[in-house]
């Protein structure tokens, strides 16, 4: 990071706290302190306002007046008590770091649970989850991960359109209560990841453009408006900015790892790339400790996973769209959007993805008419994420339906063996384990024009898809912000914990996560050297997999698998242990639906 002192935010320093505001382009900034007269701050060339306040202490509310005129939040503000366009709160970051941190995981073990802290339960809050710990621990999961709980307007939102990074939504509750959610899932061993939101801000209050236009970079351009600047001196400061913050996640709340969202969007064409020194400062600055890094990045780009004697050099997994997108297809038949491209042939594209982790390495992109990813099969499969489902799959769908919803129990158990025993890394979406039907829509509460444009845009998003090609069928997608919408997405634990059906799904899951924690988690640790894919049946289309993943000590690891209306012809199964067969045993033949996992032994030549 660059070589001056200055920081972020405010910093509780002896005698008082010393405030901080890049704000290249105003003119004059004020700190108001709530309750005190105004105060001017100090510039240097760089464009830093700074003041030292005697009288300020952990719990003090202020704001700044830009040009002596427009009064906003501080940027880097650590707690905003009464929404994103309030005063923000100082906050004693010290006192939420723990002597003695949790160690970690190793990642081998991971079994991810994605949830949305306003949906997942009724309360909305940290304190609702907390309550589902114990149940998730039983479950068989390793690792929680947030969808962002940086701080929006309104009520309720995804998370994605944060404005201020560091401050913890206080519609779920104070730092300290997420502190303690924290500290009770490391009582039970289970990990916490963070879904964090770098690539850009969202459209209501955030006043960046108001005072540090060169926080964004106009030279590149992305879906959401210029991109975040990263490059040359100003771009320093943002670097430093996102860095700090991931920092404050991990060091003083005690994260685990951290999940970075759409990185293909950040762009920077520095020597030195935000994403490497974004990697190798969090492993410089937090030794001893199990960190771990993801990515979701369309670009495909193996060199970020690299290993370095068996450890990740920069980042841990990328979560793994290509499985998804082709299982996706396999298992609904369907072809619009993002789908049409791996439409063509599902079952190689998903054969590849389990077998090298990418489907694209290197070859044309339909849907962008260019090359996409670098050749994976050097990394190990635990290099990345794999899942049937997640907000981005169940949410961006005009109807919010999950997988439940759209193919049988039968498809629904093939595809739940699928992705907790293979060798990558499974995750899976908040309900999935027992196959509730509750939608999870796209919401949030933007007011006025955000609001519309977001209505409309979304009604425009799903026009080229048939089942909306209409006004009439465009009118039955929920408004984003309507409240209804939101509370539509909340799970209904009433059923998950009284239904049979979800009982029996459940107790499908826990199954074979307990397969995976002593058959499959040791494989991992001893890793895997080479891996071979077969197609199965004649139909591109559709058909079966079969895929063996051998280790250093010559265990195989084969899974077969068929995703065809008919039997296909049994391919040569390992001698040894049958972990899982997902249909009646039949010798011969693969009967449609099923799904074979075995472990063996090369056999000596």
């Amino acid at each position: 990071m660059a070589g001056h002192n200055r920081c972020h935010g405010p910093r509780i320093i002896e005698g008082g706290v010393c405030f901080n505001l890049w704000a290249p382009t105003a003119e004059s900034v004020e700190l108001l302190e709530i309750g005190r007269p105004p105060c001017r701050m100090t510039r240097d060339a760089d464009g830093w306002y700074q003041l030292m306040s005697p009288t300020a202490r952990a719990g003090t509310r202020y704001q700044f007046r830009i040009n002596q005129d427009l009064v906003v939040p501080d940027p880097a503000s650590l707690f905003q008590p009464d929404d994103v366009g309030a005063p923000s709160e100082v906050l004693d970051l010290l006192t939420l770091r723990e002597a003695s941190p949790y160690a970690g995981r190793p990642w081998a073990e991971t079994v991810i649970y994605e949830l949305h802290v306003g949906t997942f339960s009724e309360e909305g809050t940290y304190a609702g989850v907390e309550k589902r710990l114990h149940y998730l621990r039983d479950l068989g999961i390793t690792a929680i991960e947030l969808m962002p709980i940086n701080d929006v307007p309104g009520r309720h939102n995804w998370g994605y359109d944060g404005v201020l990074l560091n401050a913890p939504n206080a519609r779920y509750g104070r730092p300290q209560d997420l502190k303690r959610l924290l500290r009770a899932a490391h009582d039970l061993d289970i990990m916490v990841y963070l879904d964090v939101v770098y690539n850009h801000f969202g459209p209501q209050l955030n006043y960046l453009h108001s005072y540090a236009e060169n926080f964004f970079n106009k030279r590149h351009s992305t879906g959401w408006g210029p991109a975040v600047n990263l490059e040359a001196r100003d771009g320093a400061f943002v670097r430093e900015f996102l860095i700090e913050n991931a920092l404050m996640w991990l060091r003083d709340y005690g994260f685990d790892g951290l999940r970075f969202d759409a990185v293909h969007a950040l762009k920077d064409d520095s020597e030195w790339h935000f994403l490497v020194e974004l990697a190798e400062t969090v492993r410089q600055e937090l030794p001893g400790r199990r960190v771990h890094l993801m990515l979701e990045n369309e670009a495909n780009q193996a060199h970020l996973l690299d290993r370095v004697e068996g450890r990740p050099r920069y980042y841990d997994a990328q979560w793994g769209d290509d499985f998804h997108n082709a299982l996706h297809v396999l298992l609904t038949g369907e072809d619009e959007g993002y789908y049409r491209a791996f439409a063509d042939k599902p079952l190689e594209h998903l054969a590849r993805s389990l077998a090298e982790g990418f489907a694209y390495q290197g070859e044309v992109f339909a849907l962008h008419d260019e090359p996409r990813g670098e050749p994976s099969a050097h990394l190990p499969p635990e290099a990345t994420i794999f899942f049937a489902q997640n907000h981005d799959q169940i949410g961006n769908r005009a109807l919010g339906e999950r997988l439940s919803k759209l193919v049988s129990p039968e498809k629904l158990r093939q595809t739940m063996a699928l992705v907790l025993l293979n060798p990558h890394i499974p995750m899976l979406f908040m309900g999935e384990e027992a196959a509730v039907e509750t939608p999870f829509l796209f919401f949030a509460d933007w007011t006025g024009e955000a609001a519309e444009l977001t209505r409309e845009g979304r009604r425009k998003e799903f026009a080229h898809f048939k089942s909306f090609s209409t006004p009439e069928m465009r009118a039955r997608i929920p408004d984003p912000c309507d409240e209804r919408t939101f509370q539509a997405s909340k799970l209904d634990w009433s059923s998950i914990d009284r239904s049979p059906g979800c009982a029996r799904f459940r107790a499908l899951t826990a199954q074979l996560l307990q397969i995976r924690r002593e058959k499959i988690v040791p494989l991992i640790e001893r890793g895997f050297v080479s891996a071979q894919r077969e197609l199965l049946g004649d139909d591109p289309r559709q058909g079966g997999v079969h895929v063996r993943w051998q280790t250093k000590r010559g265990e195989v690891l084969q899974i077969v698998a068929n995703f065809a209306g008919e039997r296909l012809p049994m391919p040569q199964l390992v001698e040894g242990e049958c972990l899982w067969r997902g249909g009646p045993a039949e010798e011969q033949h693969l009967l449609p639906g099923d799904i074979i996992v075995r472990l063996g032994q090369v056999r000596p030549a």
